[in-house]
């Protein structure tokens, strides 16, 4: 799965472990789908949302595919796109000539692929797969930190390997993938469980992956700053992203989840304090919380750098903690 910041791999068992016996799962945040992915694995029947295409997509393919349905087709194809030549055109200029994030022969290799992509006539759950395929290829020969606030000054050592794609590990079974507000996910989507893992500070997912945003909506936008970011970056707020919004935000969510269950992973670097959270919370049920320290990503561990490479800050700590929330209202 791509590089993430706030991925939950090392805090998988902890969370899975917490959704309890649940047969049906919404996961309202779904980011990599990396919970959704673990707990489709376990038998769990998934509903993963989030409201970033590239995020969708991913789900699309690591939630709502069947592997039993669509795995042959889609390792076929991925052979068949993983052949093609390069091919410049919006992608290698915008990503590898105005800005450095990937070097230009794999440029070509991602243009030519998701040109190609574009053209079939696919249905949904094949085509998040095939285009999942190709945003992992590019993220492995990246040059970023792991975000894509900026590119790294000098290329990193894997982006001079050569785009290679592979299929996902797709697994059989059914799922759901949906691209809705968290708030409306809440009061829609039915299970036994809800699992909630907002932004929690400034950070914005759309500007922190605004290249696979664009990878994925193949929508060609127009791009601003050094880092050729969408310009929606700029217009699409969330109110999780602003101080004095993100507390309201967040309870609100909570507000509309139906679930007897609900389990909240949330850092102690967020903008809502645990005793704030565990407040929402008690209006559902029993709260419990777990503290579980966390390495922080990699960007916060090696400095700050501006645009240019330059580092401008120092490193402040490297470890935080996590915190996981747990409501039974049974």
């Amino acid at each position: 799965m791509i590089k993430y910041l706030g991925s939950k791999r090392l805090l998988l068992g902890a969370i899975c472990d917490a959704l309890g016996d649940a047969s049906s799962v919404v996961d309202l945040f779904s980011g990599t789908s990396r919970v959704g992915h673990a707990l489709k694995g376990r038998g769990v029947f998934v509903r993963a949302n989030d409201h970033n295409a590239y995020a969708a997509t991913l789900a699309g393919c690591y939630v709502a595919a069947d592997a039993d349905r669509v795995g042959d087709r889609a390792g076929r194809l991925i052979a068949e796109l993983d052949a093609l030549p390069g091919e410049p055109g919006w992608f290698t200029e915008t990503f590898c000539e105005r800005s450095r994030f990937f070097r230009p022969e794999n440029g070509a290799r991602i243009d030519a692929v998701r040109a190609r992509i574009a053209s079939l006539d696919l249905d949904p759950e094949l085509e998040s797969v095939v285009l999942t395929s190709l945003m992992e290829a590019a993220d492995r020969v990246d040059s970023t930190t792991g975000v894509q606030m900026a590119y790294l000054k000098s290329w990193a050592p894997r982006a001079n390997a050569p785009l290679r794609m592979r299929t996902p590990d797709i697994l059989p079974g059914p799922g759901e993938a949906y691209r809705l507000e968290a708030e409306q996910a809440a009061s829609d989507l039915d299970a036994e469980a809800v699992y909630i893992d907002p932004p929690y500070n400034q950070h914005s997912y759309l500007g922190n992956y605004h290249v696979w945003e664009s990878l994925v909506t193949w929508d060609k936008p127009e791009v601003y700053g050094v880092a050729c970011k969408r310009v929606d970056v700029r217009e699409r707020k969330s109110p999780f992203n602003r101080r004095r919004e993100s507390a309201s935000a967040l309870e609100r969510v909570v507000e509309a989840v139906r679930a007897p269950r609900i389990v909240v992973s949330f850092s102690d670097e967020g903008w809502v304090s645990r005793a704030e959270v565990e407040t929402m919370l008690a209006k559902k049920g029993e709260v419990t919380v777990t503290e579980i320290p966390y390495r922080r990503y990699v960007g916060a561990r090696i400095g700050i750098y501006d645009p240019a490479g330059v580092k401008v800050g120092k490193v402040g700590h490297v470890t935080n903690t996590e915190y996981l929330f747990v409501v039974d209202g049974r």
